[in-house]
């Protein structure tokens, strides 16, 4: 899944198919001049990883948010106009600020829209808030951004590090695998990876567990042979993770390599780096925002017409939210009548429920810009009872469960976000 061609367009084939998919991959084009004869289109500039330990998590973004336009389009677009994405590989926080200016300045983009980087999202929040331009971040997970490093123009899609600790942790306490057990955590050496460890050791603070150790390692590593013998040393109960995209894959093959029996779980993972690890690499609970085997008519329309758009290709969560986030902002550009982006600010403080194909529907809180939804756990199958990855793995509750206010898991308004 790391392949990026199918999406890196020559100028021959964006004259012939960028318009009409409505998906742009930006380069010295002048697609304005493209677009004279036509109504002029809403134009959202889509940045995400395509390359490092995230790039499988962008080209699974890259899927979903076509998928959304592509179907709006062929539905007459949004008060008669077309969405049109122009689409970069955002690589790293220095450079995603940099597109994203070029973005709004250059390409007169309505919406930006994407990363999966919680670090790259604040560099591009920050250009956001300067150019008063209204940034859907969709897949970072850091709780600052959502607290001190919130703002006006940032709407936050894919659920916080605070919440991904409360799925998992809900499920362990039930298994008993909390209480005065012993923690050895692993945690990428980031923006992400901090927030992350720091909510991790409220959780263990909270419900008398023990951090017996916890190794930094860089979002480069992909030996942890190291950090894997200190583990060994330290003899923890359980082994907790906090790493992010292709460094869960790497770590947990290479520690069944070793043969350790400790269990291990984690607080972070996305359903492609599952699937890479391998039947027999994997296992523990860990927390999903959504799942393809959700029991909802929505997620079975949506899993059924990603796969026939990307031959066969099961739907991972980010290819869902960047999905979802695509019908959010149709939403929100008909209800306001454009695209003027305060009045759709204003729009989602209103607190307005959407539908993402889940159970319940969601909205934006008002104090944070944090959409509210629900969130899971999963688990591997037992094994013998699955034949190939993408059936290894299994759904646990819905949390929180049924009857219980959605905000039951997620952070209190500390005032710390002053948008």
């Amino acid at each position: 899944m790391e392949e990026t061609s199918k999406f890196i367009l020559s100028r021959r084939q964006i004259l012939k198919t960028g318009v009409g998919t409505g998906v742009l991959m930006a380069s010295g084009l002048a697609a304005p001049s493209i677009l004279r004869a036509q109504e002029q289109p809403i134009v959202l500039g889509h940045l995400v990883p395509l390359t490092g330990f995230l790039g499988t998590l962008g080209q699974y973004a890259i899927n979903g948010l076509k998928l959304s336009v592509d179907q709006i389009n062929e539905a007459g677009g949004v008060n008669g106009r077309k969405l049109q994405i122009i689409a970069e590989d955002s690589i790293n926080p220095e450079t995603a600020a940099t597109k994203a200016q070029r973005m709004i300045e250059r390409d007169k983009v309505d919406v930006l829209v994407g990363e999966i980087s919680s670090a790259s999202a604040l560099a591009i929040s920050e250009v956001a808030s300067r150019n008063k331009k209204l940034f859907i971040a969709t897949g970072p997970r850091s709780d600052v951004l959502r607290a001190d490093r919130c703002n006006r123009y940032m709407f936050c899609t894919d659920i916080p590090n605070a919440v991904m600790v409360n799925a998992v942790g809900t499920a362990l306490k039930q298994q008993g695998m909390v209480e005065g057990k012993k923690f050895f955590t692993v945690t990428s050496d980031y923006v992400f990876g901090h927030d992350l460890l720091k909510a991790a050791k409220a959780f263990f603070a909270a419900n008398n567990a023990e951090l017996v150790g916890d190794e930094l390692v860089p979002t480069d590593a992909t030996d942890f042979s190291a950090n894997i013998l200190k583990i060994r040393q330290a003899q923890p109960d359980v082994v907790c993770l906090n790493l992010g995209g292709n460094q869960v894959t790497n770590f947990l093959k290479q520690y069944a390599e070793f043969g350790l029996s400790i269990p291990t779980v984690g607080f972070n993972l996305n359903t492609a780096d599952a699937w890479a690890a391998g039947m027999g690499n994997f296992g523990g609970v860990w927390p999903t925002v959504w799942f393809d085997t959700i029991d909802t008519a929505g997620t079975k329309k949506f899993v059924e017409d990603y796969k026939a758009a990307y031959g066969g290709e099961i739907p991972e969560n980010h290819a869902w939210i960047e999905y979802i986030t695509g019908n959010i902002l149709a939403k929100a550009f008909e209800a306001t009548g454009g695209s003027d982006n305060e009045k759709i600010i204003d729009y989602f403080e209103t607190e307005a429920e959407f539908d993402i194909l889940k159970k319940r529907p969601a909205y934006f809180r008002k104090f944070d810009h944090q959409l509210v939804q629900e969130a899971y756990s999963f688990s591997v199958k037992p094994e013998g009872s699955y034949s190939t990855v993408y059936d290894m793995l299994q759904l646990g509750a819905v949390v929180p469960a049924e009857g219980e206010k959605l905000t039951s898991i997620y952070p209190e308004d500390t005032g710390a976000c002053k948008l």
